[in-house]
């Protein structure tokens, strides 16, 4: 269990720099098409940007677990969250399963269900060390 909680960490938290280090800067293909399709001009940059800043705090609390356990559930919880938002959005008409993955070249988006799957299969990892630490987490556990 031990070696679960601690691959799975680092699994999920270099996932989530991974994907939060992409919101910052230029324009994002995913919450481009969003903005687009929704009318909602918040997704980019703002909603971008906090998705971005939410990502990079749960990874840190995910490695920040590594030394001091008690940590390691809450960046969980949040990389539950995170996640679990991408999938709603996903189940959406705005952005659907096969999501813009880049811009093409001659403009407009190319399209994959990727981002959909990595959704699922990290969601799943996020949910299973939110459980597993549900003792450290406030509320739910002792705290």
């Amino acid at each position: 269990m031990k070696m679960v909680r601690l691959g799975g960490s680092v699994i999920l938290a270099l996932f989530m720099l991974f994907m939060g280090s992409q919101k910052f800067g230029a324009s994002n293909p995913v919450f481009s098409y969003l903005a687009a399709n929704s009318g909602i001009e918040l997704f980019e940059p703002v909603i971008r940007t906090a998705t971005g800043v939410a990502e990079v705090i749960a990874a840190l609390l995910l490695l920040a677990g590594v030394f001091a356990g008690r940590f390691r559930g809450l960046g969980a919880l949040l990389s539950l969250g995170v996640i679990g938002g991408a999938i709603v959005f996903h189940l959406t008409p705005w952005l659907g399963i096969n999501a813009p993955v880049a811009f093409a070249e001659g403009g407009g988006y190319e399209f994959s269900p990727m981002l959909f799957g990595m959704a699922i299969v990290f969601g799943a990892l996020s949910a299973v060390l939110t459980f597993i630490d549900r003792e450290h987490l406030p509320v739910i556990g002792k705290g």
